[in-house]
C-alpha cells in the first residue's frame, strides 16, 4: 500500500556563524557529518538568524542615537530605546504600538512584529540582529552555491519565526526563496464531490517553514533543516506571490 509521506531532519554540527562564512559549503559538509547528504529536489529550509549573521545583519546598539519617539516610547514600556529606534528604521510601516510590542510592515513586506529585530541567540552584548536586506537573493545564492559544490538542484527557503493575530504561540513562515514556487494554486480543480475549487491557495512554502520547526526549534541550535519527498513546483518567482495586494487586503 502507498501513502504520502515526507521526510523531515534537522542538520546538526553547524558552527557558531561570522560575517562572510559560506552557509552552502558549511551545510553540507554538516549535512555530510551526520550521514545525511542532501539529494536532488531536497527543500533546505534555513533559518534567518545565520543568514543574517553570514551577511553581517547585525547592529550594535552602542552606535545607535535614538529618536525623541523611540525614547518616549521606551520610557514607557522598560525597552531599550536604542533597539526600538533599530526597530522604526527597519519599518516601512508601523501597523500597531502597543505593550511595548510594535507591529510594522518591514522594509521587505512582511507583517510581524518589531520589524524582525531581535537581541536572542547573538554572541555579545548590546547587539541586535536585522531581517537580511534581500531574502530572496540570500536563498538564490545559497541555492546556486550548493549546485556549484554538489552538483544537485534544491530549493531553498529562508525562514523566520512569526506570531499571527488573533492566535497564540509562534510558528516558522519563509521569508525568502529559491528554486520553489511559494504558492500551490488549487483554483480550477475539481474536488472529490464534483465541485470546481475557486478561491484556495495553498502557502506551500510557509507549510513547509512551519514544518521545519519541529526539528530546528529556537532552544537546540540546529539551525537548518531538510525536507525530502515533497512534491513543489521549481519557480524564480521568490516569496512576493505570497504578499497579498491591497485590493484583497482587508486588514491594510
Amino acid at each position: 500500500m502507498t501513502y504520502p509521506a515526507v521526510q523531515i531532519f534537522g542538520v546538526t554540527g553547524i558552527p557558531e556563524i561570522q560575517i562572510g562564512d559560506d552557509l552552502a559549503e558549511i551545510i553540507l559538509n554538516a549535512c555530510n557529518g551526520q550521514n545525511t547528504p542532501l539529494e536532488r529536489n531536497d527543500i533546505l529550509v534555513i533559518t534567518q538568524k545565520i543568514v543574517s549573521k553570514s551577511e553581517g545583519c547585525l547592529i550594535n546598539l552602542d552606535t545607535v542615537i535614538p529618536s525623541s519617539f523611540a525614547a518616549e516610547f521606551a520610557a514607557q514600556w522598560d525597552k531599550d530605546p536604542r533597539h526600538v529606534e533599530v526597530v522604526l528604521r527597519e519599518s516601512r510601516r508601523i501597523v500597531r504600538m502597543d505593550h511595548g510590542v510594535i507591529i510594522s510592515e518591514t522594509k521587505h513586506g512582511h507583517f510581524c512584529a518589531n520589524a524582525g529585530v531581535d537581541a536572542s541567540n547573538l554572541d555579545g552584548e548590546n547587539i541586535v540582529s536585522t531581517l537580511p536586506e534581500d531574502p530572496d537573493k540570500s536563498a538564490s545564492i545559497i541555492r546556486e552555491r550548493i549546485l556549484e559544490l554538489a552538483r544537485i538542484p534544491v530549493a531553498v527557503i529562508i525562514s523566520d519565526t512569526f506570531g499571527r493575530p488573533w492566535r497564540t504561540g509562534t510558528t516558522n513562515v519563509a521569508i525568502g526563496v529559491a528554486g520553489i514556487h511559494p504558492l500551490k494554486d488549487y483554483r480550477g480543480e475539481i474536488d472529490p464531490y464534483g465541485f470546481t475549487i475557486k478561491v484556495t491557495q495553498a502557502s506551500v512554502a510557509d507549510e513547509i517553514a512551519g514544518a521545519s520547526g519541529l526539528v530546528s526549534e529556537k532552544m537546540n541550535q540546529v539551525p537548518a533543516s531538510v525536507l525530502r519527498n515533497v512534491s513543489y513546483f521549481e519557480s524564480s518567482d521568490g516569496i512576493s506571490p505570497l504578499f497579498r495586494d491591497r485590493e484583497t487586503d482587508f486588514f491594510r
